[in-house]
């Protein structure tokens, strides 16, 4: 297997990397390549005809709304088949939308100052850091040196998973994965070159296409919206969530109902997460015969922390650190408090993001010299498209909300189905959420299907609770595209998991975890007692 072509340098295809690559930039097999072809060919020409034949249909709905739907599905069918890349199918679907008069420019691209923006700019710029200075390498080499953690790449990723669902408990989703995904690219390197000394992969093999690769960072994404669900602060989606069914229902949900609620769904989703990543992206590699050795060797051949890993350990010390602060404080004055509102306001994820990225530009390697630990030029070098692509997925979210577009859809869905059991309008209520999220962020979800759910839980004569809370879930899934989360974003941004393998991973988990928090939600509240 180790025949043909130039040896490939791991380290800098994983630096180098890069989410969206021409037919003439991959290495495909011949079926491989038809594949690509025809699926790349048929988004050519279905994304317009689906978007004329949805504005041409002849159905009651406001003018705006129903060409923004049409516009909506183009660009979908754009980002499944990617004929043109992914960044620009968002932009065309934005230039789309102002040219057809469902807002002006101004209104259209006023949500790229989104903090989630900021965060994925300074995420990628401390990334960028940990990966060039080698501190990403130590991180991964200390997670494979756990007692028995290094011995299989089930092993690996399960426990990798289980940091990222803790972590993510408490520090926001998006700041979890991007302070854990250089260490997933270091494992990746490690075990990259593991297969390369082996000869179990060609000399001039494509690191960022390993199945054990799509895996691990797809556990980094998916774990992180998991061990997300498990706290109020865990998400933004479950304090909208929650403050809203708390405004409909007066019952009020104090930290320690929703752990113990959240607590079981939680550890189900992580073993059906676990199954389907493995089976879907099965690794190349099962057990890791001498890492232990490998590790040790590696580890000891690293030496001391250079200057330029100090500083970036500095930097991500002092980001990672105010990115936990306010849950730290929701923990002990609670997420009422006037001390919690003023913190988490001052220290939005964004603005400590690129603070903490700019401290790279500060602190000095070699001070005679003015050298300091990252240089523009390394900056920039991060995945920007990545950065445009989840800024069109704000801005569709916000148009499905501002036009009403979400509320349209929820009450005639709600109505054409006669809704009127609890069991009925909760699965209506994880269903439109796991679909909006597809297409927007799961923030965005959260405060456009919650709004939807109450009113027809209350027309139906339910209490709203059950159905909302499953709602507020279910807005945390969406695991099919890069702008279903911020998380995906960076995930897909990684160029380690293709937009095909998102997809037929998000897909098969977006309908177990649905059909968990469906059957397992309701249970759960009777159990527990919350909002009773």
């Amino acid at each position: 297997m180790n025949s043909g072509g130039a040896r490939t340098d791991v380290d800098q295809a994983l630096l180098g990397h890069a989410t969206y690559r021409s037919l003439g930039e991959q290495k495909l097999s011949a079926a491989e390549e038809r594949f690509e072809k025809g699926r790349r060919t048929t988004g050519m020409w279905l994304a317009p005809l689906v978007t004329v034949v949805f504005l041409l249909l002849p159905i009651d709905m406001d003018a705006k709304q129903q060409t923004l739907a049409a516009v909506l599905l183009g660009v979908i069918v754009l980002w499944v088949t990617e004929p043109v890349p992914i960044p620009v199918g968002g932009l065309i679907g934005v230039g789309a939308i102002v040219l057809l008069g469902v807002v002006s420019a101004t209104d259209a691209l006023a949500p790229f100052g989104s903090p989630t923006i900021f965060t994925f700019i300074g995420a990628f710029i401390l990334a960028q850091a940990m990966l060039k200075q080698g501190l990403a390498r130590r991180f991964a080499f200390r997670i494979l040196s756990l007692p028995g953690v290094g011995r299989s790449t089930f092993r690996l990723i399960v426990a990798f998973g289980v940091i990222t669902c803790l972590l993510s408990a408490f520090v926001s989703n998006t700041a979890t994965v991007a302070m854990l995904l250089p260490t997933a690219l270091g494992m990746l390197a490690v075990i990259a070159k593991l297969l390369q000394d082996r000869g179990l992969v060609t000399a001039d093999f494509n690191p960022l296409r390993l199945r054990v690769g799509a895996a691990l960072v797809l556990m980094l994404a998916y774990g992180a919206s998991v061990g997300g669900l498990l706290t109020p602060v865990g998400s933004p989606p479950n304090l909208i969530g929650r403050g809203l069914i708390e405004e409909a229902t007066g019952h009020r949900i104090s930290f320690a109902q929703w752990m113990v609620t959240a607590l079981p769904i939680c550890a189900l989703m992580f073993v059906a997460l676990v199954a389907v990543l493995l089976l879907l992206n099965r690794p190349e590699l099962r057990k890791i015969e001498g890492v232990e050795e490998y590790v040790h060797s590696e580890r000891a051949s690293l030496g001391r922390l250079s200057r330029a890993e100090k500083n970036t350990l500095v930097a991500f010390g002092v980001t990672v650190f105010l990115w936990i602060f306010p849950g730290v404080i929701a923990l002990f004055a609670g997420t009422e408090s006037d001390l919690y509102t003023t913190v988490s306001g001052r220290l939005n994820e964004g603005i400590v993001a690129v603070l903490g990225a700019a401290l790279l530009f500060l602190l000095p390697t070699d001070w005679k010299r003015r050298e300091f630990t990252l240089n523009w030029s390394d900056a920039a070098r991060i995945d920007w498209g990545t950065i445009v692509l989840f800024g069109t997925g704000i801005i569709f979210g916000a148009l499905l909300e501002d036009t009403g577009l979400a509320k349209t859809i929820g009450s005639s869905a709600a109505s054409a189905l006669g809704l009127g059991s609890v069991f009925a309008i909760t699965a209506f209520a994880v269903v439109l959420a796991v679909l909006v999220s597809e297409t927007t962020s799961n923030t965005a979800s959260a405060a456009v299907v919650v709004p939807i759910i109450i009113p027809i839980a209350v027309a139906a004569g339910i209490n709203p609770f059950v159905p909302a809370l499953a709602a507020t879930f279910a807005a945390s899934f969406g695991f099919m595209l890069p702008v279903s989360t911020p998380q995906n974003a960076i995930a897909y941004g990684s160029g380690v998991v293709p937009i095909t393998t998102m997809i037929r991973s998000g897909i098969s988990f977006d309908v177990l975890g649905a059909i968990l928090i469906i059957l397992i939600l309701p249970l759960l509240i009777g159990l527990t007692g919350i909002g009773g």
